[in-house]
């Protein structure tokens, strides 16, 4: 069998590494040491080649938009034995979807002789159509004609009621002064006179305006027969656009390892996300089934500055994207023996709630780190459960603020929907005092500071947080350092808001303090935990009438 182009072998020597029984779980996932090597080598690829010229960020001075991308790489085994690699990125490199030491898109729409490009030369003829109608001189001189006679006929007509106007005063005021001083008979004439005139002006005032109504009909209808083509030209556009989309949503097909295809528009129901398909992870594989690779192991990495608004780190290792990746992976993955989703595995199964207060209204617990604060999709273990099951007859919604999983420390609770309320709106007045405790993966200069950056969902990439300028919520975090160690800082956080991973994203992201914390899986790199406690809370105990504050040290 001839070698695939695309195929690399490796340069290290990986004969005494043995190979995963699995395939890596691509949503959840620590790189196997062949795909590190893998992705090592295509670094070292990256920083050296010439073939082609991309602004990662990387390079001072250098000119163009700084564009980070991502990149992946498929370790594969071929029929013979040989274990190799594949490489690709995310999009465009260097305004191109194909490069000689990436594997090609799983369809190209570039390709100039493919029926895309056919298609879209179509397009491109409708849209110059249109465009030289709009711009039509004889067009454009029917509609300043039009402007023209709509100007003319609301001037003419505001002068014509205006001069009615002042005619009605003036004949008002002639028959007050004839009644005063003119004969009987003479007043009666007068009268028929001016109500004559009145009568006049009225007809000229309807011809004028069945005039100005022609006149504009006779524009408006020279500006109707360019409108009307120009209209026709976009319907037509508009019905091959859809109809180019539909023939690309079929056309993009995807491939698994029993030979199944599933097109694009199959899989996204005819509304697949901008970009869908073009990740790396389904090019990657796309290869691997058509060259008849055995995909062994999985891993994609961050290349380039850091993107504003999502955390990206250079040469950081990250999951396939749920909201493009994860509808097409879960059709090409059907048939391969993939790791289990460790997101499925209850990882609270050991671990115990420890109380540090509890009375008849409400209770401070300890939620160990990866703990559920309440109920997930796949799991129900969870503090609220854990909580119901301890006091059956408490009432109302008990959680009164959440912790994320990863993150342990002091959780509060309410017995009562009464107690809830109003423990809730502390929350809500911002008076409740939370303190934190992380060990950022680094050091940080400063002593203390603020951080606003506001956040929101990654609806590409759920549960991520995004900063986001524009539609993102108000998140503020106040930070001191505790200690500064060699290579990390310990940290005190005062979140002001309680945003979905604001404390995570705060320290992780570029604007805030550019040093995740450790352990962060999310927005930094995993390790055995994730380095992030609630150490202190302090609150009003609402049938108490007296200020909380609980305490629960961790040793970071």
């Amino acid at each position: 069998m001839t070698q695939p182009s695309h195929f690399i072998p490796f340069q290290h020597d990986i004969s005494a590494i043995a190979l995963p029984e699995k395939f890596t779980f691509p949503f959840y996932y620590e790189p196997h040491e062949l795909s590190k090597i893998a992705a090592s080598e295509l670094q070292d690829y990256l920083n050296t080649q010439t073939d082609w010229e991309h602004n990662f960020g990387l390079k001072e001075g250098q000119q163009g938009l700084v564009i980070g991308k991502m990149f992946g790489v498929l370790v594969v085994q071929k029929p013979t034995g040989e274990v190799g690699y594949l490489a690709a990125f995310s999009g465009k490199l260097a305004d191109s979807n194909e490069h000689r030491h990436f594997v090609p898109p799983v369809f190209d729409m570039l390709q100039q002789d493919g029926f895309f490009k056919q298609e879209e030369k179509i397009l491109n003829a409708y849209n110059r159509d249109i465009e030289a109608l709009e711009n039509d001189a004889e067009y454009l001189d029917c509609q300043q004609a039009l402007a023209t006679t709509l100007l003319q006929a609301e001037h003419d007509k505001a002068e014509k009621k205006e001069q009615s106007r002042l005619n009605k005063i003036r004949r008002d005021e002639l028959r007050v002064k004839a009644e005063q001083e003119l004969a009987f008979d003479d007043y009666k004439a007068l009268q028929k006179s001016l109500s004559k005139e009145s009568q006049q002006e009225s007809i000229q005032l309807k011809q004028m305006n069945h005039h100005w109504k022609t006149e504009i009909e006779k524009a408006q209808q020279k500006v109707a027969v360019f409108e009307a083509r120009l209209q026709q030209l976009k319907d037509e556009r508009k019905a091959k656009s859809a109809a180019l989309q539909q023939k690309l949503f079929q056309q993009y097909a995807f491939l698994n390892p029993l030979g199944e295809t599933k097109s694009l528009g199959a899989i996204f129901e005819d509304n697949p996300p901008a970009s869908a398909g073009e990740c790396a992870a389904p090019k990657l594989l796309q290869y691997a089934y058509l060259h008849h690779l055995q995909p062994i192991a999985l891993a994609e990495f961050w290349w380039g500055q850091s993107p504003k608004s999502e955390i990206r780190k250079h040469e950081h290792f990250y999951p396939a994207c749920t909201g493009k990746c994860k509808p097409i992976l879960a059709h090409m993955l059907v048939g391969l023996n993939v790791d289990d989703n460790p997101l499925l595995q209850n990882p609270a199964e050991d671990k115990e709630l420890k109380f540090l207060y509890d009375d008849a209204y409400l209770s401070v617990v300890h939620k160990p780190a990866e703990f559920l604060s309440v109920p997930g999709k796949a799991i129900q273990d969870s503090v609220y459960w854990r909580y119901k099951e301890k006091f059956p007859e408490a009432t109302g919604p008990l959680i009164v603020h959440r912790l994320d999983m990863s993150t342990s420390g002091i959780l509060l609770l309410a017995k009562s929907t009464e107690i809830y309320l109003q423990l809730q709106a502390q929350f809500m007045k911002r008076t409740v005092q939370k303190r934190y405790v992380a060990l950022l993966n680094g050091r940080i200069e400063h002593d203390r500071g603020e951080i606003n950056l506001p956040l929101r969902v990654d609806l590409d990439n759920r549960p991520n947080q995004l900063v986001c300028y524009q539609y993102g919520k108000p998140a503020k975090t106040q930070w001191e350092v505790v200690e500064r160690r060699e290579h990390t800082t310990l940290v005190h956080f005062y979140p002001i808001t309680g945003r979905t991973h604001q404390l995570r994203v705060h320290a992780a992201h570029p604007e805030g303090l550019n040093t995740p914390i450790v352990g962060d899986d999310l927005y930094g790199t995993k390790a055995d935990r994730l380095y992030l406690h609630a150490e202190r809370l302090r609150f009003w105990h609402p049938v108490l009438g007296k200020e909380m504050e609980v305490m629960d040290g961790v040793g970071f």
